[in-house]
C-alpha cells in the first residue's frame, strides 16, 4: 500500500505545513507517494525541506513530479531533480538538466555538510548577490557583507549541529504581486538532530520544566545559546537577527514540531506555534525584502 501525499500548488514555508500534516499520522514504513503534478511554484524552502524530508523517510519516496512545464523547468534549472533523484523514485517528465550557468537564481539547490562546503557556497553568490543587493533591492553596498555572513552563519549551522548534510538555495524574486517589492530569499533546511537535541547533548538545556522544541527554539534563536559552552558562541542567530533588524528581513527557523521567527512590519506570520507536525532537523528561512522609501 502505498500513500499518496498532496504537495499544494504553491510551495513555501507555509503551505510545506501541509505536506507534514499529512505525512505525520503514518507508519514510519509507510511506502509515500509525493504528488507534486499540479503544483505550479516553489520557493528554495520548498524544494530544499523537500530534499531533507525525503532523507529522513524508511522506505525510499515515489515523486510524481510537476506537469506544466515551465515549473519543471525551473526546478531542473534549480537543481532540485539532480539531487532527488538520488532521494525519491522520480516519475513524471523530468527535463533534462541544464548546466549551472542558464540559472537565474542566485545560488541553486546545493549540498552542505563540511566547512568547505559553506566558504564555496558564499563565494560562487557573492558577486551576484552585490549586484541584486544594490540594484534590485536598493540597499547600501555595505549590506552585501551582512548578506555574506547571514548565509555563512546559517550554513554553518547545519556543519556544526545537524550530524548530516543538509541543502541551501538562494533566490531573487520579484514580489510584486504578492508583496509588493522585490526580494531575496535564502533556505537552509537539514534533517539532522534539530536544535532541542543538539542543545541537550551539550547540557545546555535551561533549567525549566516547560522544555520542548519551542522553548529550545527560543533558547537558541532568540537568546543566542549554543550546545557548545565556549564565550563567544551562540552568536550566529544573533548576528543574523541584528543584521535583517537594519534591512527589515524576516527570519524563520523550524525544529522539530515547532517554529519562531522574527516578524518585520510587512509580514503577517506569527513570532512563535507549536505543536506542529514533526519534521527532524532544522529549516531556516531568510527573507531579505527590496528597500522601500516612505
Amino acid at each position: 500500500m502505498t500513500a499518496v501525499i498532496t504537495v499544494p500548488q504553491s510551495l513555501d514555508d507555509q503551505s510545506f505545513e501541509q505536506v507534514l500534516d499529512q505525512l505525520a499520522p503514518l507508519p514510519p514504513d509507510e511506502k509515500v507517494l509525493f504528488d507534486a503534478r499540479y503544483t505550479t511554484w516553489s520557493s528554495p524552502y520548498g524544494l530544499t525541506a523537500l530534499l531533507a524530508l525525503a532523507q529522513t523517510l524508511a522506505v525510499k519516496p515515489v515523486f510524481r513530479a510537476p506537469e506544466k512545464e515551465d515549473t519543471a523547468s525551473y526546478w531542473s534549472r534549480a537543481n532540485f531533480f539532480r539531487y532527488a533523484e538520488e532521494l525519491f523514485e522520480l516519475h513524471g517528465s523530468v527535463p533534462a538538466a541544464r548546466s549551472a550557468g542558464e540559472s537565474g537564481t542566485l545560488l541553486e539547490v546545493t549540498p552542505v555538510s563540511r566547512s568547505d562546503d559553506v566558504h564555496t557556497v558564499v563565494e560562487r553568490i557573492q558577486t551576484k548577490a552585490a549586484a541584486i543587493i544594490t540594484q534590485n533591492l536598493h540597499l547600501e553596498s555595505r549590506a552585501v557583507m551582512g548578506f555574506a555572513m547571514s548565509l555563512s552563519e546559517a550554513c554553518q549551522n547545519i556543519v556544526e549541529h545537524a550530524g548530516r548534510g543538509g541543502w541551501v538555495a538562494v533566490q531573487n524574486y520579484n514580489y510584486r504581486k504578492r508583496m509588493g517589492r522585490h526580494v531575496v530569499q535564502i533556505a537552509v533546511c537539514d534533517a539532522g538532530v534539530g536544535i532541542r537535541q543538539s542543545l541537550e547533548s551539550g547540557n545546555r538545556r535551561p533549567l525549566t520544566d516547560r522544555w520542548d522544541d519551542g522553548q529550545a527554539l527560543e533558547t537558541a534563536v532568540i537568546q543566542g545559546t549554543s550546545r557548545f559552552p565556549d564565550p563567544g558562541r551562540g552568536q550566529g542567530f544573533k548576528g543574523i537577527r541584528g543584521y535583517l533588524r537594519k534591512w527589515q528581513g524576516k527570519l524563520m527557523v523550524r525544529s522539530g514540531t515547532a517554529r519562531v521567527a522574527e516578524v518585520p512590519e510587512w509580514d503577517d506570520d506569527v513570532a512563535r506555534r507549536d505543536r506542529l507536525a514533526p519534521m527532524p532537523g532544522t529549516q531556516l528561512l531568510i527573507i531579505i525584502p527590496e528597500k522601500v522609501d516612505r
